[in-house]
């Protein structure tokens, strides 16, 4: 992730994905998230989109796998687990273990193994143990890092075997080589000891280069599919279809994806730049045409690794409520275009992060961060198999709404308002056959002191308070009943907040 994060301010503006906004309405998307103050949102057929099972997923480094999961494969920490769970109920969750130390990372069975310069962390038979351990109680799928930069089959050959040995086939969504390799010829791979930078790659280092060594390492390796090419370049984006032709044993296609970039510190984003269409729909759009193409190659298009800000986040905006508002919005304008999945980064200490852990005598405790609470509830919109609905009504920007049609039955209406201040009033219509138009509704509400507030998030007034030992949300849930008035779910909706209308 690091390497990224350095590239993209050198590499991608946000001016592509506000252009990418216009190609995506020019378009005629089916469910255009729009509603005006006083509007009337009309919820319709279905647009073409299901949301798949374990769309919702996380993405943290290798050297992260143990701050998380635990030391001891037989006493995993469960309030990681359960916050997992959250996310994915029912479903087997997607998890990416990868990242920038995909690339840093060897395997070694033998403690006195001779490292070679760039390795900064050892994969051993206890890291393998955690990592089956955590697949086996969440009944999880993992995409797993595989180095590609040592562009070595003595290097990669005995990782991915182990990983596959040790872990288990029917744990494995794939086994993704490298991790964005458009900056192994940019960026220094390690230095030596006099402090000369190394390169994985020489300056000039094509696409076209890389799929080739990307092929012949996959052919040395286990039987199993494969993940590929995790980049977040959009010129290197534009390369997939030749990728997965000239690879057709990667069966699941992963790009990369920051609205805002971070790069250099001195830049600074603000709530409005971060909840502005072109950092939910406008980053849906740019991955769109990569998902017809991934489709045309029969694999499946995930997002690989996505958050708001780049770099590792920017203080008082990634840990904001802001945050939360921007990851349901963005995940289902991801879904709207037919995007297979997401996996949320997070990583330890940094700024962006999901939770953070810490242990209370032999108990595990979690701080809960606000970005957490947008993908909660989004999971509850959207269980897997839910249809994405047709939605019409003006806008102004602020003001987005999305529904599904779940496999139960049931019309699930969210409604997101980013003005801070600003209360609005809706009304959401059912069109004939959607729904019993005369069906009681419950709506559940996600809200915060404001949008800059890093505490007090609740939803359906639960919430996992200062920290939490169980990864459960506490308090009692409140949802309101709505019956419908003039042929609608009128709905109040104070500024800086969410709400989840369900009918059912």
């Amino acid at each position: 992730m690091l390497a990224h994060l350095v590239s993209v301010a050198r590499r991608i503006s946000i001016v592509p994905v506000i252009a990418a906004v216009a190609l995506l309405a020019a378009s005629g998307s089916t469910a255009r998230p729009r509603a005006a103050p006083g509007a009337v949102v009309v919820v319709g057929a279905p647009s073409g989109r299901t949301i798949p099972s374990g769309f919702v997923g996380l993405s943290f480094e290798q050297t992260a796998l143990k701050t998380y999961a635990g030391q001891d494969p037989a006493a995993l920490n469960p309030v990681f687990e359960q916050l997992v769970r959250n996310l994915a109920p029912g479903q087997r969750p997607v998890l990416r273990i990868g990242g920038d130390s995909t690339d840093w990372s060897w395997y070694s069975a033998r403690a006195a193994a001779a490292k070679p310069p760039w390795v900064r962390y050892t994969l051993t038979p206890a890291w393998l143990a955690v990592a089956h351990a955590l697949a086996a109680g969440l009944d999880a799928r993992l995409v797993l890092g595989v180095n590609l930069e040592a562009d070595s089959a003595r290097i990669a050959g005995p990782e991915a075997r182990a990983m596959v040995a040790q872990i288990g086939r029917p744990y494995l969504a794939g086994l993704e080589l490298g991790n964005e390799p458009e900056l192994y010829g940019s960026f220094n791979w390690y230095r030596t000891r006099a402090g000369v930078g190394i390169r994985g790659r020489p300056r000039g280092y094509s696409f076209a280069v890389y799929s080739r060594q990307f092929g012949a390492l996959a052919r040395r390796l286990p039987a199993v599919p494969l993940a590929g090419p995790a980049i977040g370049s959009p010129a290197w984006s534009g390369q997939l279809g030749p990728f997965l032709a000239a690879n057709p044993r990667v069966g699941l296609a992963t790009l990369h994806r920051y609205p805002l970039q971070r790069c250099a510190k001195s830049t600074h984003w603000t709530s409005a730049d971060l909840l502005a269409e072109a950092s939910t729909r406008g980053l849906a759009a740019s991955v769109a045409p990569y998902v017809r193409v991934a489709h045309r190659h029969r694999a499946a298009l995930r997002i690989g690794e996505m958050n708001a800000v780049s770099c590792g986040g920017q203080p008082g905006l990634s840990d904001t409520f802001a945050a939360a508002l921007w990851s349901l919005d963005a995940m289902f304008a991801m879904a709207d275009v037919g995007v297979g999945g997401v996996n949320i980064h997070t990583a330890p200490g940094a700024v962006n992060q999901l939770f953070a852990f810490h242990t209370r005598g032999s108990a595990y405790v979690a701080r809960v961060y606000p970005l957490y609470y947008g993908l909660l509830m989004f999971a509850r919109a959207a269980p897997p198999g839910s249809e994405l609905l047709r939605l019409a009504g003006t806008s102004t920007g602020p003001l987005r709404a999305w529904a599904t049609r779940g496999p139960d039955g049931h019309v699930r209406v969210v409604l997101i308002n980013t003005r801070p201040g600003r209360p609005a009033q809706l009304t959401v219509k059912l069109a004939p056959g959607t729904a019993p138009g005369t069906a009681p509704g419950t709506l559940e509400r996600l809200g915060a002191p404001g949008l800059a507030a890093r505490s007090g998030v609740t939803l359906g007034d639960q919430g996992f308070g200062a920290t939490t030992s169980t990864g459960i949300p506490a308090g009692t849930a409140s949802a309101a009943t709505l019956r419908p008035s003039g042929g609608g779910y009128r709905v109040s909706l104070p500024g800086a907040s969410a709400a989840l209308l369900t009918v059912r």
